[in-house]
């Protein structure tokens, strides 16, 4: 019995385990960028670009393991889709919307990902939808259409960019999720995020000088306080998550891993409210339709039973 339960206890804490780290990576975009009295720290830029540096560093032994042994070079341009739709554009996307909505609503926003990644699997990648997955994805849409009308209410004069900064963020993290499940299958998770990470280097560290981040590090008197936040946001919820979800992979599977992305916005919302941010109930709601269509797109077989 004790065999029996292990794995299963130690699938579910790396999933709640997950689910925490990435939840809370919304809030540690926010402190990265101000302090607790709503100064100035870095801006959306400079965290984008700290975030990859420091990231794609940590992982950088891996990466150079992984290239040394990739044995079809063509497949750099796979690698390189992955790093800058995967990670490096939706970086600098992420930190420009929390300037005009809350850290709760961004983790609602970041759901709309499984819906994007079974639409772009159809429309680039010429994958068939089942009925299930057609209908979860036309709920999801509804959601999605809530959520971002909800989002104009809630940011800063209405402004409905920051909104589309995820929701585009999103889209692209569904290229990132169909190019790795298309072109990469034949590489461990591991070496594909160390990869994609170390490609990323040159020009994070381009916008990094660009964006004038060593002189506000030299400058502003809470520089520090900012780093110590991105730093965390980082090595834990960028390099080391890498890690915990390949390891929940082994311990369970890929479906349950996915999982993830469903208890995301609740974690977001909690830390979000904690800190004073206000969620609404137009907003809630949009995010259960959303997840709804996520869950009979992904699930919906499998719950119902049907084949097509």
């Amino acid at each position: 019995m004790l065999n029996k339960a292990n794995p299963f206890l130690k699938s579910w804490g790396l999933l709640i385990l997950l689910s925490c780290i990435w939840g809370s990576s919304f809030i540690l975009m926010k402190k990265g960028m101000f302090t607790a009295d709503e100064k100035p720290i870095f801006s959306a830029v400079q965290v984008g670009t700290l975030r990859m540096l420091i990231a794609s560093t940590v992982l950088l032994p891996i990466a150079v393991r992984a290239l040394y042994q990739l044995k079809n070079k063509r497949n750099l341009v796979f690698f390189a889709v992955v790093g800058v739709c995967g990670n490096f554009i939706p970086a600098f996307l992420f930190t420009y919307a929390e300037t005009g909505i809350s850290s709760g609503l961004a983790g609602m926003l970041n759901s709309l990902t499984p819906i994007f990644t079974l639409l772009v699997g159809l429309l680039f990648f010429r994958q068939k939808l089942t009925v299930l997955q057609v209908v979860g994805s036309i709920i999801g849409t509804l959601g999605i259409t809530a959520l971002v009308y909800t989002g104009k209410n809630s940011s800063q004069d209405g402004d409905l960019l920051p909104v589309f900064a995820i929701v585009l963020a999103t889209f692209l993290y569904g290229i990132s999720l169909n190019t790795i499940k298309n072109k990469l299958q034949e590489y461990p998770s591991m070496h594909i995020s160390a990869t994609a990470l170390s490609l990323i280097f040159v020009p994070a560290l381009i916008v990094f000088f660009l964006s004038k981040t060593p002189q506000t590090i030299q400058q502003n008197p809470h520089a520090w306080e900012g780093l110590v936040a991105i730093s965390i946001l980082a090595v834990i919820g960028t390099a080391i998550a890498v890690i915990i979800y390949n390891s929940m992979i082994r311990a369970s599977s890929t479906l349950f891993a996915s999982s993830v992305t469903y208890f995301i916005p609740f974690v977001a919302i909690g830390i979000g409210t904690y800190y004073g941010e206000e969620i609404t109930f137009g907003q809630v709601g949009s995010m259960v339709i959303v997840l709804v269509g996520v869950v009979l797109a992904n699930y919906g077989q499998k719950i119902f039973g049907r084949k097509d």
